[in-house]
């Protein structure tokens, strides 16, 4: 019973900055377009908060970036043009998922580019260890009896 009010204790915790974060003033009547503009808000990121979207941040400038999106779908603008005049505006850091161009080619293949370099180091340094090994030689008569006198005064 405790673990089941804790849980939903959580899930309500989680969940209310999304509740509280679209105002009811900002609802468009039409609900297709409400749909396109809730979609266009979760892909958008705060300016303030940088790691929420506007659609689940509760700043002022989020609200005002939700409704300048509803005011640029009522006047009858694609999802595409929506999102390249908020980038126009705001730079490509308001997206949340950046596309993938020539500026955001490192962000999008570096973690990749680091993998690849760092597996062939080690394949390299596997490869390259595996040869310093020095082969190991059996003793001469001379140090075999050094040995074998050593080992005899420390048994005795």
């Amino acid at each position: 019973m405790l673990r089941r009010l804790a849980l939903a204790l959580v899930f309500v915790l989680t969940t209310l900055p999304a509740a509280f974060a679209v105002q009811p003033d900002e609802v468009l009547s039409d609900p297709e377009l409400e749909a396109r503009a809730r979609v266009l808000s979760a892909q958008m990121r705060c300016l303030v908060c940088q790691n929420q979207s506007i659609d689940d941040s509760d700043a002022p400038l989020a609200k005002d970036l939700r409704v300048l999106i509803r005011e640029r779908l009522v006047q009858g603008e694609s999802n595409a043009q929506v999102v390249d005049y908020l980038v126009s505006r705001y730079g490509e850091f308001v997206l949340l998922k950046p596309r993938v161009n020539s500026r955001t080619l490192l962000l999008w293949g570096g973690p990749f580019a680091i993998l690849l370099i760092g597996s062939l180091v080690i394949f390299m340094r596997r490869r390259k260890g595996s040869g310093l090994a020095v082969p190991e030689q059996a003793l001469s008569a001379d140090e075999q009896a050094r040995l074998d006198d050593i080992l005899r005064d420390k048994t005795q």
